[in-house]
Parts: structure tokens; C-alpha cells; sequence
């Protein structure tokens, strides 16, 4: 029989008075998600712990038997967000940051995504992060404060050849977050859209599942794409640790960003993607199409 996940008991505080922040975050059995809560628990705080099998934090909830607990999450499944999100704020008392960081990917080019491939992107990129927000949200707006941190991705700067679905749902993502940060400023809550590059993760062997074959001339643009992130895997640049620290000091700052790129590779893109938008609207090709004064 598999390792039962070991479930401490204890009252919730009735304040936040020990300054600990009460963390929650998806996808937190591996890759960013693991590192973020392991950097957040050696730190002092709480953390509420989300992934599709709680089992597999059962060393982290050894290691932290007070202040970190394990929850089941499905994303694709309306029910479970709202039971998890629940249950967290039964154990902890309140919410400070909320990560959703739980993720993965159907790539692709656009001729080979069948209905089924876009509609999994969207429900664990998109409509799970929805969910998740609907869920947290009133906990937030009860408190007037909390943090909550969109994990994107370097495909919602400029996407990729192969990306359509994966990158098409990130930006659906940034465009909701941009909304949502400004219906919740007033109430003391901060989103920042976090915009990963490259890192050491799992992601592309185990978290990207990669539609290919079809037309043949797609090999030069998705094909060739595809065999660039298997020859990177493992040599990513990103070390998930030092990302997790940048996310600590995220939840420090009193005015926090609306994005944050980690990475050098990041940076250099949406720089690059930054100019480009420059240069077109520069072009002021579009500008006079107004009715004449």
C-alpha cells in the first residue's frame, strides 16, 4: 500500500498576530510550486499546500507538521477548488497570498489541436485559475488585504511557434488579471502576473504533452521548436530556488508590481517584445481612422 499523507491536527489562530503569512499554492508538489513552498515554510510561515495528489507532499508535511498542510486539487473539477480553498481557510484562519501556480500544457501547431486539446489548456490554465480566484476572493475581500500571484508564462510576452493553445490560455490569464487588479485595488489586494522564463522544472518532460505529426511543413516551425525545449531540458537557466526567494520578496513589497519577469531570459523578451510594440505604433498606421473633426 502507498504512504498515507499524515494530517496534523490543530486549532486555527485567531489572528495573524505572529506575523507569519498564511501562503496557498496550486501545483505545489513539484517544480516552482515545491520550491516556493519549501523557501515560504523554512521561513516561518503557513502553507496550504494544493496538488492533485496530496500524497506526494506527505515529506513536507513531515518536515512541517505544524505550519504546512496538504490539500486535494483538480482544476478541471468545479467541486474541488471551492472544497480545498474551504478546508485551508478552516486550518489556517485567513489567506495572505495566494499562488496559482498549477499547470500544464498541450502543444502544438494550430492544425493538429483538436477541440479536446484547446479545452485542456483552457481548464487547467484558464478556467482553473478562475476557479480558484472565485474561490479565494471572498476570504480577501472579507480581510481588506492579500496578495495573489498569476503564474504565467514567458508565451504570454510573445508567443511561440507550436504555443496556440498553451500561450492562448496564458494570455486569457493576464488579460483576467489585469481586470481583477483593478476591481480589487480599493480592497488592499495586489495581483501580479508572474512571467516565468526557462527554469529547471519537470514541465516540459512531464507537464507538456506535444501534439505532433500532421502537415510536414510545420517541422520547420513547430517540429524545430519542439526538439529545441527536449535538448534544453534539464539545462534550463531558471533555478526554481532563487525564484521562489523572488517571490518572497514579492509578498514584501507595500506596492507590488502588476507583472513580474524572472529570469534573465524574460527580461531580454519582454524588452524585445516592448520595443517591437513600439515600433509599430510609431508606425501610426491605424491612427487616422477616427471620424473627421
Amino acid at each position: 500500500m502507498g504512504r498515507k499523507t499524515v494530517v496534523h491536527e490543530f486549532s486555527p489562530p485567531d489572528s495573524n498576530a505572529t506575523g507569519a503569512r498564511v501562503w496557498l499554492i496550486t501545483g505545489a508538489a513539484s517544480g516552482l510550486g515545491l520550491a516556493l513552498a519549501q523557501a515560504a515554510l523554512a521561513r516561518g510561515d503557513r502553507v496550504a499546500a494544493l496538488a492533485r495528489n496530496p500524497a506526494a507532499l506527505a515529506s513536507l508535511v513531515d518536515a512541517f507538521p505544524v505550519t504546512c498542510r496538504a490539500f486535494p486539487l483538480d482544476l478541471t473539477d468545479p467541486a474541488s477548488v471551492p472544497a480545498a480553498v474551504a478546508a485551508a481557510h478552516a486550518a489556517f484562519g485567513r489567506l495572505d497570498v495566494v499562488v496559482s501556480n498549477a499547470g500544464s500544457a498541450v502543444l502544438g501547431a494550430v492544425e493538429a489541436l483538436d477541440d479536446e486539446a484547446l479545452q485542456r489548456n483552457l481548464a487547467v490554465n484558464f478556467l482553473g485559475p478562475m476557479r480558484l480566484l472565485r474561490a479565494t476572493l471572498p476570504h480577501l475581500r472579507a480581510q481588506r488585504s492579500g496578495r495573489i500571484m498569476l503564474i504565467s508564462a514567458a508565451a504570454a510576452i510573445a508567443n511561440y511557434p507550436g504555443f496556440a493553445g498553451y500561450g492562448g490560455a496564458k494570455w486569457a490569464l493576464e488579460g483576467a488579471g489585469e481586470s481583477l487588479a483593478q476591481e480589487v485595488r480599493s480592497l488592499g489586494i495586489h495581483v501580479t502576473l508572474v512571467q516565468p522564463g526557462p527554469f529547471r522544472t519537470a514541465f516540459v518532460s512531464r507537464s507538456a504533452t506535444f501534439v505532433e505529426g500532421g502537415p510536414a511543413e510545420y517541422d520547420v516551425s513547430c517540429g524545430k521548436f519542439f526538439r529545441f525545449l527536449r535538448s534544453i531540458d534539464g539545462r534550463q537557466p531558471g533555478d526554481p530556488a532563487r525564484a521562489a526567494a523572488a517571490l518572497l520578496a514579492l509578498a514584501e513589497l507595500e506596492r507590488p508590481p502588476l507583472r513580474l519577469m524572472l529570469g534573465r531570459y524574460a527580461h531580454d523578451k519582454a524588452r524585445r517584445k516592448a520595443q517591437g510594440a513600439l515600433r509599430e505604433l510609431e508606425s501610426a498606421a491605424g491612427a487616422d481612422t477616427d471620424f473627421a473633426p
